[in-house]
């Protein structure tokens, strides 16, 4: 099932990984979407920045120092965020601004439930036990809720990165939609019966911003309900002029901005396929990640 080609929808699913990105980045796009008169759903990492772990990556993974070099990492995340957890403590992300947490809220925007330790999530779910995956998540919950007095109703799993022990657990946090996978199209994820509204759209990260955006117009072209993938610390740091660009270009092609969970429930659910994830390495990302 794809959505509607008459439709004109486009979902902004803006991911929070880094101390510096809820610090610096949040709130320069809460400004600048203000400005367009448009809202987005805000995925909150709530826990502990160890970021600097990911150094360890560029010495294991070739791919990840490509991408390290092509996307500018020291002017995407800065020098601060290359040390946490490793030569610097772990700072707290969201838990850290619950000001900037209602900021959100207050200007109308949707925050969801990202990760409560992002970089480990993606460098080594494979390696961790159940217990740890589960205590992930019991942290991650009572993190959120202590930020918004309510429960998240959806999950984006860091760096698009699952697997099916986590899929077992999904059922046990009361989850009304997920938001996991790269796939082309939404579907119920079998086995829970619990709709995937994925990023079916390519991030600048990956293609490079003048490519990026070229590539996501001509997705647009065909009209339908479409899901961006945003990073705080990319478009709202150093890319923050062209995706402001990309965001002017696409209200003027007619589209409508509208938070994840609206475009949740306009989904028809009876007439979903019913899939599993599976991992596959995309262009641009230097690790697999759900399909």
């Amino acid at each position: 099932m794809k959505f509607k080609a008459s439709e004109r929808i486009l979902g902004l699913k803006i991911d929070v990984d880094t101390y510096q990105g809820m610090k610096k980045g949040v709130p320069r796009l809460l400004r600048a979407l203000s400005d367009l008169d448009v809202r987005g759903t805000f995925y909150l990492s709530v826990g502990p920045d160890a970021s600097g772990l990911a150094l360890l990556q560029v010495l294991k993974n070739p791919l990840f120092l490509k991408k390290m070099i092509r996307t500018n990492a020291p002017g995407l995340y800065g020098l601060r965020t290359a040390l946490y957890g490793t030569l610097l403590p772990s700072p707290m992300i969201a838990l850290s601004f619950p000001e900037t947490v209602r900021q959100i809220l207050a200007q109308g925007h949707e925050v969801q439930f990202h990760a409560w330790d992002h970089r480990r999530w993606q460098d080594t779910l494979s390696k961790r036990s159940g217990e740890w995956i589960r205590n992930w998540f019991n942290r991650g919950m009572e993190a959120f809720v202590s930020l918004t007095g309510q429960r998240p109703a959806s999950f984006g799993a860091p760096a698009w990165r699952m697997d099916e022990r986590v899929v077992a657990l999904l059922a046990d946090y009361s989850f009304t939609y997920l938001s996991c996978s790269r796939a082309d199209a939404p579907f119920l994820l079998e086995g829970l019966n619990l709709p995937e509204i994925p990023s079916d759209l390519p991030c600048f990260e990956e293609c490079g911003v003048e490519r990026g955006k070229e590539m996501i117009l001509d997705r647009l072209q065909q009209g339908g309900t479409h899901i961006l993938p945003v990073h705080a610390e990319a478009e709202g740091g150093i890319w923050m002029d062209p995706f402001m660009d990309l965001m002017k270009h696409i209200k003027k092609d007619g589209y409508c901005f509208k938070i994840m969970n609206n475009i949740a429930g306009t989904i028809d659910r009876e007439h979903l396929p019913r899939r599993r994830y599976r991992m596959a390495l995309l262009p641009g990302r230097a690790t697999a990640c759900c399909v």
